[in-house]
Formats: structure tokens, sequence, C-alpha cells
């Protein structure tokens, strides 16, 4: 059991957490979600004795071990697997010992205490943990100081993992993984043995991992049980209730009030008017549960370009005259929803930049229409905003020429509007910072979208948000994302980056998943067994090539149809809306509606024609 007893912290004079209370059960899987700066690591600290809070305290038993990654990355000349295997120190401790021991029953001790806890199986232990993060063998032996801080942090967390703490907490674990470790994550959290708190915004890790839900909302903290659908369903039941109670308080006040006006001055009723008067003060306001209202995505719409907007024909890529990726062969037109896989090293923010014109090809043809505007996103541009300016500042710089009024249109596509467009990018949330980069990558309306890995610092509505404003796009998109949530919403086409090259996936996302949990990782053997579904007579090539497009097709329609039916619903009954419509007025349900019937139909009529000409072929 851990409880939370009216935590209070204040920071800057203003109160993060306001008596903030709840009972965690005991080897519960909790996940701490709330808006960007709602205070999620403000509460975990507190948990980890590294804040003081103002007010209340932290219950747990006693000799409780707690896990935390540290916000400096492990470095220096120990390998990973070195520095996983010290996380276990009372392991590591009694091997020590065992060295120079020269007590015979002090030596029974340690040998029966290191049979007790697996020691002698934990180099194993540890190897496949740091496996499921990506590190195979050779990586596994090189020293950490040879990596980048993302891959350090990788091994902070296998260090955390095998070190198994009664109370696990993590802060944002998948971060700094690609898709595929995030798969092998989710999996292992699944079924860790003790009590669980992770901060995430990752919806399908929420679903399949959590148990129970702390949400976190204007300083006080609610307990749903479920994951985070079920979550979703509770609260708007509590948003209808309260809505429901403050117009019924709302209704009362105004009767009391009327008749504490009429009645005061008369002497016959003035006992009973102060009486009201008393009542009316006693009244505890019930609050509404305000949305945010700067929470927006819009990308500004391209004029039309006639298709390909780029073709790959055996172009090669890399750096320094060693190529990375080799035998490109693809073609992008202005509708497509493409997602790169494939694990992190394997080039798949090479094959972006190639894309984006950021990399010339170092053999092959990569043609491109001259006309096409590409808007790049990394989180470089995130890191590298100018602090001590605001975001009419960073923008008014780069769309120099353009009118002040154009420049404050593009800022509150993304919410930056009135005192938030002129308040200095160092106090924006890491959300916000995200926002300000995306607005700024699509000044020009780019009719192409290349996005690596854009949800880090998103929480789940801004990501539900940028799904919506996606699907409302008019361009194209490349996307790079350990979120499978928005991959499985936005991508129509998968291209699989592995082995040197990149090429169509044939298979669904489910397929992609399923090869990875059973640990092919996506690679050759998952493009094999993709293709030996079924044992049906070999196709021609046009044949495979319409069974291809059908397929895609069909899917996109199935997408944009249940698009449109989530819509109808939240027409019928906002009640029930989903979380990317709640937050849209009835004027903007008619246009997505409009929008989403519009796309429906052209996708319809596409699958339509590809399915004649395949029951062509097949005659």
């Amino acid at each position: 059991m851990l409880n939370i007893n009216g935590i209070t912290v204040r920071l800057g004079g203003r109160a993060i957490l306001d008596g903030a209370s709840a009972a965690l059960p005991p080897k519960s899987r909790v996940g701490l979600i709330g808006r960007n700066g709602a205070g999620k690591s403000t509460l975990m600290k507190v948990m980890i004795g590294q804040l003081e809070p103002d007010l209340g305290e932290i219950e747990m038993p006693r000799g409780t071990r707690i896990g935390y990654i540290a916000q400096e990355a492990p470095s220096g000349t120990t390998t990973p697997v070195e520095a996983v295997l010290a996380a276990d120190t009372e392991r590591a401790s009694l091997l020590e010992e065992a060295e120079t021991c020269e007590d015979p029953d002090r030596m029974g001790v340690i040998y029966e205490r290191l049979t007790a806890i697996d020691a002698y199986t934990a180099p194993a232990r540890a190897a496949r943990i740091l496996v499921g993060l990506g590190f195979d063998e050779e990586m596994q032996g090189r020293p950490l100081d040879s990596y980048s801080g993302g891959w350090k942090m990788r091994v902070a967390l296998a260090a955390l993992l095998f070190s198994e703490p009664d109370l696990l907490l993590l802060d944002e674990p998948s971060n700094h993984l690609d898709l595929e470790a995030t798969l092998w994550l989710e999996n292992f959290l699944k079924s860790y043995p003790a009590m669980m708190v992770v901060i995430s915004h990752e919806r399908d890790l929420l679903n399949n991992v959590v148990d129970t839900i702390l949400h976190l909302e204007g300083g006080k903290v609610h307990l749903y049980t479920g994951g985070y659908d079920s979550f979703e369903r509770q609260r708007a039941e509590r948003v209808a209730q309260l809505a429901a109670a403050k117009a019924a308080q709302d209704t009362q006040r105004a009767k009391l009030s009327e008749y504490i006006a009429k009645n005061s001055a008369r002497a016959s009723t003035a006992k009973q008017a102060q009486s009201r008067q008393k009542m009316l003060a006693k009244m505890q306001p019930i609050a509404s549960m305000a949305e945010d209202p700067t929470l927006s995505f819009e990308f500004p719409s391209p004029e039309e370009l006639r298709p390909p907007l780029i073709t790959l024909d055996m172009a090669a890529v890399g750096y320094a005259e060693k190529p990375i990726l080799q035998r490109l062969n693809l073609r992008l037109d202005p509708d497509d929803r493409v997602a790169l896989l494939g694990r992190n090293g394997n080039g798949k923010t090479t094959l972006a930049r190639l894309l984006a014109a950021q990399l010339p090809t170092m053999d092959g043809a990569m043609n491109a229409s001259g006309k096409m505007r590409v808007g790049y996103f990394t989180q470089y541009q995130v890191e590298e905003l100018d602090g001590d300016d605001t975001p009419l500042e960073h923008m008014t710089r780069m769309m120099s020429g353009k009118t002040p009024g154009a420049v404050r249109a593009q800022l509150g596509r993304f919410g930056f509007s009135g005192v938030k467009a002129t308040q200095k990018v160092g106090k924006l949330s890491g959300g916000e910072r995200a926002r300000l980069a995306l607005a700024l990558i699509t000044r020009d309306a780019p009719h192409m979208l290349i996005l690596d890995e854009p949800t880090n610092h998103l929480d789940v509505d801004a990501r539900e948000a940028l799904v919506q404003a996606l699907n409302a796009y008019d361009g194209a998109v490349i996307l790079v994302s350990h979120d499978r949530h928005m991959v499985e919403l936005t991508a129509d086409r998968l291209v699989l980056v592995d082995n040197g090259t990149a090429k169509e996936y044939a298979g669904s996302m489910e397929d992609y998943i399923a090869f990875v949990l059973s640990g092919d990782g996506g690679g050759e053997g998952a493009k094999a067994k993709a293709a030996k579904k079924d044992d049906k007579p070999q196709l021609s090539a046009a044949a495979v090539a319409l069974q291809k497009r059908a397929h895609e097709a069909e899917a996109l329609v199935a997408k944009l149809t249940k698009q449109r039916d989530a819509i109808d619903r939240a027409m019928l009954d906002p009640s029930t809306a989903e979380a990317w419509l709640a937050r849209l007025s009835p004027a903007d349900l008619v246009k997505q509606h409009a929008q989403i019937s519009k796309k429906l139909d052209a996708a319809e009529a596409v699958w339509f024609e590809i399915s004649e000409s395949l029951e062509m072929a097949a005659a």
C-alpha cells in the first residue's frame, strides 16, 4: 500500500500540488497521467524523497526498495552488461565478500543467499533485458562512453528493471526507445512482480500494462480503476455528473438570490430571507472541468501538385562516403501516409533526411517535384529553440516579409494566441515547445511533412489532437514514431528499414507487432513470415502489386469509415464523443465530417477500381 496524504508543493509561488491524496493498492500497476505541466514528475519526486512537500506526506511499508532512473545517464568505460549487473547491489556485495571471506560458516550463508537471489543466472537475465532494449551481443561489450545519451538512458532503464525494486517508478520510459524496444518494454512490464507507478502518454502502454489510473488535474489526484480507455469513459461520466450538479446548483443559487432580493426588506419574510442568505453563503461552488483552449494543431493546406512528389531509383545514402542504405526504390504521392519501421540505428532518420533533401544520394537517383516544399520535424528543433525569444519573435523571423496578421494566424493554428504568443519560450512546457516547432516548420504550407518522433513531449490529449490534424492535412506524411496508436491511426503504408535498405512491408501493423514480440524483431524473418501467410499458388508480379494496393485501399476505407462514424456519434450525442472530437465545436464537427466524407468517397472509388482490375487479372 502506498498512501498519498494531502501533498502540497508550491514552486515559484504557485501550488503545483494542492492537497493531493490517494491510496494506491498493494502491487497495483498505476498509470500517473495528466496534462503537461500538471505536476506528474513533481509528485514522483516527492515519492522518492527527492523533493520535500510543503504539506502532507507519502506513506509506504518500512524497508520498501524504491527504483527510479537518475537524471544523469551512466557513463565511463563500464560496459552496458556490467552496469546492469552492478544495479543488483546485494549480489555485487556478496560476490565481492565471497572473494575474501575465510569464515566457512559465513561462506555458507553467502552462497545460500546467492542461490536464493538467483545470482548465478544474473548475467543471462541482464543480457535478455539489454537485448530487449536493442543491445546485441557486440553492443553489450562496448564502453558506455561510446554511446549517445539516448542509448545510455536505455542502459539506465535496463539496470532499473534488472534490480526489481519493490516500488518501480518510471517517468516517460519510452521517450528514448524505438517502437520495437517499446513493445518489448510493455511486454516486460506486464509480468513485473511488484508495485509500479509509471508516467506515460502512451495510450497502448496505459491500456495493456496498468490496472489503475491516477489522474492529476488542478493540483488534485483522482483514482480510476482499469486502463486508459476505461479512465476516459469514467471521466466522461464524472464530467457529465459534475456538469449536471453544477447546473442544478446554479439554478438553486439563482432561486435563493431571487428570494433574498425580493424578501429581505419585508418584515414578515426578513427572517426567512436571512436564513436563505446563510444557506447561500455556505453553498460550496462546484467547479466545472475546463478544457485547455490552447490545445490546437492545424496544418495549413498546400496547393495541389501532380504525383509523384518523390521517386527513388536504386538510390543509396549515407555519411562520409559510407552508405547506410542502398537499393532504395520508393514512390511518394501527395496523399501518401507512410510510417517508417525498424530499430533505431537501422537508418530511419537517414532515409528521412534524404527525403527532406538534407542528404544527397550517393548512388542511383532521387527525383523530386521542383515546386515541392517539405516540413521536417526533429527533436533537435525543439531543443534548439531560443529560450529568451517568444513564439511571436521566432515566427516573425521565419516569416520575414509576411504581415503581422499572417504571422499571428500561423501561431494561432497551433494554440499560440494572445499572451501565449508573447511568453518566453524558456517558460513553455516541452509539449508547447514541440507545438511551436511544428508551427515553424509548416509556416509555408509544405506539401510533405516528415515527422521524426513528434510525440515525445506531448501528453495523451495533445497526441490525439495531432492525429486529428494529420488526418485532416492535405499533403503527404512520413512518420517515424514509437507511438503505435498514432501509427495505426495515421499511416496507410508501412516501410521497413532493415538490413541496409528500405522496402514496403506487406503485412499490417498488427502483423509487425506480433513478429517483434515473437523475437523476429521485424527484420527479414518478419518479411518472410508476412509473405508466407498461406500456401496459395504464386501470382504474377502485376497481380501481387494489385493485391497490395487493394489491401492498402481497403484499410484506408475502413479507417475513414471509422472516423466518420465517430463524428456521427459525436454530433448526435456529444457526451459519447471520443477524446479527439470532444474539444470540437458543432461547426468544427460538421467541417470535419465533410472533409472525411470527401476523402472516403475518393478512397472508395479507388478501392472499387483496383478491385475490378484485380478480378480481371485473376480471370
